[in-house]
């Protein structure tokens, strides 16, 4: 979870259980891990994630299926395939808004922040590129 609030620095903040602020090393998969507070710009409660992971490959892949507040069904799927000069990250999400009306503008927003996060990725992991 640190990691994911790495990336969204400092557009928003998730929260989490406990002092570490890592997943179980062998989460229980298909049951809620916890509710996680998606904090604009780290203190506004903007949604709620209640995150369910569903396939997990440590270092390399999770498939999320959650519920949050704006969403009635929110799939991320994060994949890290090693290449010959680093690795290439691929995220991929659907979602089910609870208002439809709003989807066109959570996909804007979805879009913008998968951006920003994986601009702070190679910011923080490219060695000098």
């Amino acid at each position: 979870m640190r990691g994911v609030n790495r990336e969204f620095f400092p557009l928003a903040r998730m929260t989490w259980p406990g002092p570490d602020g890592g997943l179980p090393a062998r989460p229980v998969l298909g049951q809620r891990l916890f509710r996680s507070w998606i904090l604009l710009f780290g203190l506004l409660p903007i949604d709620y994630d209640d995150l369910t992971l569903v396939e997990f490959e440590p270092g390399r892949r999770f498939l999320e299926r959650s519920v949050m507040f704006s969403q009635k069904e929110w799939v991320h799927e994060r994949v890290v395939t090693p290449t010959a000069t680093g690795c290439q990250l691929t995220d991929s999400v659907r979602f089910t808004p609870r208002l439809r009306p709003l989807g066109p503008l959570n996909l804007v927003l979805f879009r913008l922040a998968f951006r920003w996060r994986h601009r702070n990725l190679r910011r923080l992991f490219s060695r000098g590129r």
